[in-house]
């Protein structure tokens, strides 16, 4: 019966296994470089995605904001991940490290376990 409830939930709300959710996650001491980045991020992620496969929810504080004085940022992104999808974030990933933004890490979780 759990089972049966859960898969239907999750079905409805387009949650794993009938999507993906990608976890775009920053990490900062600088928290103005935190936020130029995710919105740059943000906006690359938009354009290059196809909005009617994607839904792509703006940049936010991660529901713990700071850990040992560094700030936490994300970007949720719900659809399937393909191939083409692997290297739209691989150029995203490229673009950062070219425009050095040295005080900023950036990960890149596919169906992570928790999104603390």
């Amino acid at each position: 019966m759990f089972y049966e409830t859960e898969i239907a939930l999750r079905e409805q709300l387009k949650y794993p296994p009938f999507c993906d959710i990608i976890v775009v996650s920053f990490n900062s001491l600088k928290e103005e470089q935190i936020k130029k980045l995710s919105i740059l991020a943000y906006k690359y992620l938009k354009a290059n995605l196809n909005k009617e496969e994607y839904k792509i929810f703006k940049p936010m504080p991660s529901p713990i904001d700071k850990i040992q004085n560094k700030y936490r940022w994300r970007i949720i992104i719900k659809g399937n991940m393909t191939n083409d999808t692997n290297e739209i974030l691989n150029q995203l990933l490229k673009k950062i490290y070219e425009r050095n933004f040295n005080l900023t890490k950036v990960m890149i979780d596919i169906n992570p376990y928790n999104m603390s």
